[in-house]
């Protein structure tokens, strides 16, 4: 027998399949990971087919297996086809996201503890000088199999190991699973309203992708978990995906509480050991329900009927870094290969999701009102110019001041976002203008006050603070716009006897960061939580009445054509926060620009209007849904090299486009956004193209990149970047 095995390299010159024979005292499956002999040395390998014979008359036999478990299941080769073809990907790129590296690495192995009990053959008394003896004795008598570690450290290791020498107790080994926020929320019967009814019943009744498009605090998560209750009792499984930082304890705590054991979670804040258990909790079918982050889309879950994307327009869906991928193409090809259905749901669909339901190719599901039937929070657009010109040069307008007193004055809450960390976000001499960037990468550093650090947000490397000028001498150093740091300094001043949190990626640092802010915000032990995005979503707070949103603007100048849309989406889903229970909700938003339309969109929480008007300029202007953005980049330590690579493949791409002149909108090449990040220089060639054409013209885009490839540079394309840096 010979089996088919893809080697654990990321190199394209070994991107293929390479055949070696099974020895006879050896079981090989399809799903495996074994170790081969590769170039000399003993290299791990994923066995993807298990065939009769060769076409190649000498063959190296597979060394030994390294799991005897089938760890990749049928489905997911047929996806790794689907990955490799659509997003140009290798095989051992996409093979490794379906095998976490924590199996990979064997670092991490099941825990297994030790329990002792009374061993009723045996014939040994404790003598009554042995106290310690006999008191674990009685215990064990009395409560039966306990942990040895317990027993050791109640009655000393002396007494406990003596007893085992002379076979008054027995050891069982155990496996114990590491269990992740292990607590459960209060179980609940929840009767559903005739809207989240009907969309049951829709989903239930019909076949394919749902969008369930329904406004903040309309019950989407109640729909959601009866949808998954069905699915159980037909004895399938489900997987249900959500923003990385929506998984907060909150929304784990409601999953536990209705489906107890039978949920297993996969995020980024678990350790390797909690990991490394849920995982095969899954593949062992101890789990029915898999709720995590992007990557649990490649959970090793059989008999799936039924995949869910909460929030599906939150970028964290769109894979950034190799292997780049977006999650909602990867779940839908995986719901059609299952045989199970694909429920998105947002209250601010992507422009692009929600033309594709338009266009009939996904059923739209329209759910209006918040289950409490209270409106949406009114909100308040002030202009931030005017308050300048009359005077006001700080952080809040003056309605905002007012509102916050009255809020902390009645014992209420309020949330304040800003999607800035630090405290501000440059340094700049105010005498030559000199901002200082980081070395590594073309970016401002970002001043850090309560660190006294300016920090890169793109490497992360640290610099000392400017205290004058390297370029002119000057002591004049004015700093940039705010970020969290310097609201919350502003609001110790204003109100000093307030107890204020805040959550950013500055302070949500250790595995249960995110968890205690957010739970001493709902306990009401703060009043006033500033947040950056992080905040914005999956959160859930009775008393919070009031959210401040400082500087609506940020997002809305970025030079990529999803600005509007995410500043949009993002307002609404702050705003949402307010008088989810039964206080009125209120939303101060402070901007430069009041006139523009998103705002006037999101002051009305008009969706549909705010769809009509940018699906228009999208249409107009040929951007995506009306077109596919294709953008090739080259990364290289020299940028000579990344440049003339760009510039070659450019020539080739302009031959290409004058045979195929209908398939182009655009295609331009130049330097990236930031130039430079990590030490790599950065340039790229962005195409838009026609949506007919489009599917065959990136397939032979890709040819292109191939035909040019260069070992000093790294070159990558993305469909439809969400994120033009």
């Amino acid at each position: 027998m010979v089996a088919e095995v893809v080697v654990d390299v990321l190199n394209n010159e070994v991107d293929k399949v390479f055949d070696y024979s099974i020895p006879q005292d050896m079981t090989v499956q399809p799903g495996m990971r074994v170790a081969v002999n590769f170039a000399n040395r003993d290299i791990e390998g994923f066995v993807i087919r298990v065939k009769d014979k060769s076409e190649f008359d000498r063959l190296k036999p597979i060394s030994r297996v390294l799991d005897e478990d089938v760890l990749i299941q049928k489905d997911l080769f047929s996806l790794c086809d689907f990955m490799r073809d659509k997003y140009h990907l290798r095989y051992a790129d996409v093979l490794r996201l379906f095998v976490p590296s924590i199996l990979r690495s064997g670092k991490v192995s099941p825990q297994i503890v030790s329990y002792a009990d009374i061993d009723k053959s045996s014939t040994y008394t404790p003598s009554n000088r042995a106290q310690k003896q006999l008191e674990a004795v009685k215990y064990l008598d009395e409560y039966g199999l306990t942990s040895l570690v317990y027993l050791k450290k109640r009655f000393g290791a002396s007494a406990i190991n003596a007893l085992v020498d002379k076979g008054a107790i027995k050891l069982t080994k155990i496996r114990r699973m590491r269990k992740p926020f292990g607590e459960e929320g209060e179980k609940k019967k929840v009767s559903l309203l005739p809207a989240q009814q009907n969309a049951v019943d829709r989903v239930e009744r019909e076949d394919g992708v749902f969008l369930l498009h329904g406004v903040t605090g309309s019950g989407k998560t109640e729909v959601y978990m009866h949808l998954i209750e069905n699915v159980l009792k037909r004895g399938k499984r489900a997987i249900m995906l959500v923003p990385e930082i929506s998984l907060t304890p909150q929304i784990l705590r409601l999953f536990r509480s209705r489906f107890g054991d039978g949920v297993a979670i996969l995020h980024s804040g678990l350790t390797e050991g909690e990991r490394f258990d849920e995982w095969q909790r899954i593949l062992f079918k101890d789990a029915g329900v898999v709720v995590g982050a992007r990557s649990a889309i490649f959970a090793p879950v059989q008999d799936i009927g039924l995949i869910i994307i909460d929030e599906e327009h939150d970028g964290s869906y769109v894979s950034e870094s190799n292997p780049r991928y977006d999650t909602y193409s990867v779940a839908k090809e995986r719901a059609k290969l299952c045989g199970a259905k694909l429920v998105v749901g947002s209250a601010t669909p992507s422009i692009e999701t929600y033309t594709r339901a338009k266009r009939g190719e996904i059923k739209l599901i329209e759910m209006g009102e918040r289950v409490n039937k209270r409106p949406l929070p009114d909100m308040s657009i002030v202009d931030m110019s005017r308050e300048l010109r009359e005077g006001n040069r700080g952080v809040f307008s003056r309605q905002l001041v007012s509102e916050l007193t009255e809020c902390v004055e009645s014992g209420k809450q309020a949330i304040l976002f800003i999607n800035r960390r630090g405290y501000s976000s440059f340094l700049m001499c105010r005498e030559c203008g000199y901002v200082p960037k980081c070395e590594d990468c073309d970016v401002t550093l970002t001043y850090h006050a309560q660190e006294g650090v300016m920090k890169c947000h793109y490497c992360t490397r640290r610099y000392k603070v400017l205290d004058e000028c390297p370029n002119c001498g000057s002591k004049t150093i004015r700093q940039g716009r705010p970020g969290t740091e310097q609201v919350v300094a502003e609001l110790n001043k204003l109100f000093p006897n307030t107890k204020i949190l805040r959550m950013d990626n500055d302070t949500v640092t250790g595995k249960d960061s995110h968890h205690k802010i957010l739970s001493a915000f709902s306990k009401g032990e703060a009043q006033i939580l500033v947040g950056t995005q992080m905040i914005a979503k999956g959160h859930d707070f009775p008393d919070v009445t009031l959210v401040g949103i400082l500087d609506a603007d940020l997002s809305l100048y970025l030079s990529e054509y999803m600005s509007a849309e995410k500043t949009y989406q993002l307002i609404t889903q702050v705003a949402g926060r307010a008088g989810r229970a039964d206080s009125v909700g209120r939303v101060v938003l402070q901007t430069y620009t009041p006139r523009h339309y998103v705002y006037r969109y999101a002051k009305d929480y008009d969706y549909l209007g705010f769809y009509g008007k940018e699906g228009n300029l999208r249409e107009v202007s040929k951007y995506p849904p009306y077109s596919k953005i294709v953008r090739v980049m080259f990364t290289s330590v020299e940028e000579d090299k990344a440049r003339e690579f760009a510039k070659s493949t450019y020539v080739a791409l302009k031959e290409y486009r004058e045979k195929h002149e209908s398939a182009f909108i655009y295609l331009g090449a130049m330097k990236s956004p930031v130039t430079k990040i990590q030490k790599k220089f950065r340039y790229q060639i962005v195409m838009r193209l026609t949506i007919d054409e489009a599917e065959k013209t990136i397939r032979d885009v890709y040819k292109i990149m191939d035909e040019k490839r260069e070992a000093k540079v790294t070159i990558f394309a993305e469909l439809n970047p969400s994120n033009m840096h």
